[in-house]
């Protein structure tokens, strides 16, 4: 049919608080103020970051229904096949788009933004679970019959608006609709809020819209030299700069930078004590000729697991005042308003025994008679609004626990554990320099806290058994790289326990040191 008899069609899929119901309103005010009937539709997602809500649009000329004398009938849902324009506010969502059907190469315009608001499954994988934007490029280029794309949301952010504003702008630019620029000017205007900074926006969108496409680039500025004030921290600056070798410098100092935020610069030159072990077997084992490979990844690994997140560490993160503000700048609250943050946390028994001293924490781990009282405090979840005074002094008063770390239960399990590990790694690269850098990178498997510490120390403890019987053919650093990949596979470790099974020639036995082994039997509880 020819388009003036058949409705344009519009998908728009937007998370919650993007104002996807923002732009499907201004599209139906643009089409009924300029002669065509509109419709919109919208089915919600899940929630914020499992599934975005998709509303659908379809406007229709007036004048088509009076030549036909009757009503047109407009659907409530995209079909694969049937869609104008896909307008996507965010990367993912585009993608998802492709592979409903709804984006076709020959007639659909797929608009999208090319930042990234990271999935649900994104961010509790276990490994790196980030997707790769340049696979969603090229689905789009091939799927659409014209494909815009830029960051949008920075646009938006530039000019003081949101990114509904740029969406529509380059609706506007794409040129795919019967109206001119005025009309869509006219629709955000009719809006009456935040108008200026939205027609600010939606200029900058509109004109890019017409350029080349602009690729993903989600790079962070490289952090700034670092200028210590504390004594101690210059001197170990000092010292990595004279005894590390280049290529490690840049893991070495952003591990002491995490350090003393962690704890305080005594820790941080117990790091690069540690470090600098590892540096001068490296030296041992010639490991200039492999770029330093052990020290850098040690860096990078050591400072990870020395900053590991116990109760202290989070109630500091969560009364920072530069979370505050960052919740204030994301919402856009103005200097009178009042912004309430609600935390969800939810403690167990193991928790609290962590942040206490070692010997009370231990009594208290293994004795049932003891954990009753505090049972009802950790039956279920609660929430702790930490913009109120109780709520944030709550919090405040355990991030101040710091000072007594050393003390704590879950630091002498750490650093017995540290030291295990780095002890192995130091035993490997004797012998087999390859197989040391692996039992380094293993590290990436101990994260988090509660259920999400315990799999992964659980997994680790696993490949390090399990390298301890081997007995195959294969290269055992191959061997431990393909067991991690494995435990970075899924949360529930069917994948790893099928690796291990597989090992030609070998099977898993007890490994590990006394030390380690009481964490061991508590992270696999």
């Amino acid at each position: 049919m020819d388009r003036s008899t058949r409705p344009i069609s519009i998908a728009i899929q937007a998370m919650g608080g993007q104002g996807g119901g923002v732009l499907a309103d201004w599209i139906v005010g643009l089409a009924e103020s300029q002669g065509y009937l509109a419709q919109t539709t919208s089915v919600p997602g899940v929630a914020q970051r499992t599934g975005a809500t998709l509303y659908y649009v379809e406007i229709f000329p007036e004048h088509a229904v009076r030549q036909a004398g009757r009503d047109p009938v407009l659907a409530l849902m995209p079909m694969p096949g049937d869609v104008d324009i896909v307008i996507a506010a965010e990367l993912m969502e585009a993608g998802r788009a492709v592979q409903r059907g709804i984006v076709t190469p020959d007639r659909t315009t797929l608009i999208a933004s090319t930042h990234r608001v990271y999935a649900i499954g994104e961010k509790t994988a276990m490994g790196d679970g980030i997707l790769d934007d340049s696979k969603v490029v090229e689905a789009g280029e091939a799927a659409a019959k014209e494909f815009i794309y830029f960051d949008m949301a920075r646009v938006a952010e530039e000019h003081g608006s949101v990114i509904s504003a740029t969406l529509f702008g380059a609706l506007a630019g794409c040129r795919r609709l019967p109206f001119e620029r005025a009309a869509f000017e006219e629709a955000i205007r009719r809006g009456g809020i935040g108008v200026e900074a939205s027609l600010a926006a939606f200029a900058d969108a509109y004109e890019r819209a017409q350029g080349e496409p602009e690729a993903p680039d989600h790079s962070q500025p490289a952090p700034a030299e670092p200028q210590p004030r504390h004594p101690l921290l210059k001197e170990q600056l000092e010292r990595v700069r004279t005894r590390f070798p280049g290529v490690a410098h840049f893991n070495v100092v952003e591990g002491m930078r995490r350090l003393a935020d962690y704890q305080d610069p005594e820790y941080a030159k117990e790091y690069v004590d540690r470090l600098e072990a590892v540096l001068e077997l490296d030296e041992a084992q010639g490991g200039e000729a492999r770029d330093y490979l052990l020290t850098v990844e040690a860096a990078r690994y050591l400072a990870l697991w020395m900053s590991y997140e116990d109760t202290i560490r989070v109630a500091d993160l969560k009364t920072r005042a530069s979370r505050f503000r960052r919740f204030r700048d994301e919402v856009r609250a103005r200097e009178d308003q009042l912004v309430y943050v609600t935390e969800f946390m939810h403690p167990r028994i193991e928790e609290i025994c962590d942040t206490l001293p070692a010997p009370l924490g231990r009594r208290l781990l293994h004795s049932p008679r003891l954990q009753r009282p505090l049972t009802p405090f950790t039956r279920k979840g609660r929430k702790v609004r930490t913009a109120t005074l109780s709520g944030f002094l709550l919090l405040w008063t355990v991030s101040r626990m710091r000072r007594w770390r050393r003390s704590t239960l879950r630091y002498k399990e750490e650093a017995a554990r540290i030291e295990a590990w780095l002890e192995r790694a130091r035993r490997a690269a004797e012998a087999d320099y390859p197989l040391a850098v692996e039992i380094v990178r293993c590290q990436r498997l101990v994260k988090g806290y509660g259920d999400t510490h315990a799999r992964g120390l659980a997994n680790f403890h696993t490949i390090m058994e399990a390298i301890d019987g081997y007995r195959g053919d294969e290269q055992p650093a191959e061997v431990v790289r393909r067991l991690r990949e494995a435990a970075l596979a899924d949360e529930d470790g069917a994948k790893l326990a099928e690796a291990v099974a597989s090992l030609e020639g070998g099977h898993a036995t007890t490994g590990g040191n006394g030390a380690d082994e009481t964490g061991a039997q508590r992270a696999t509880a």
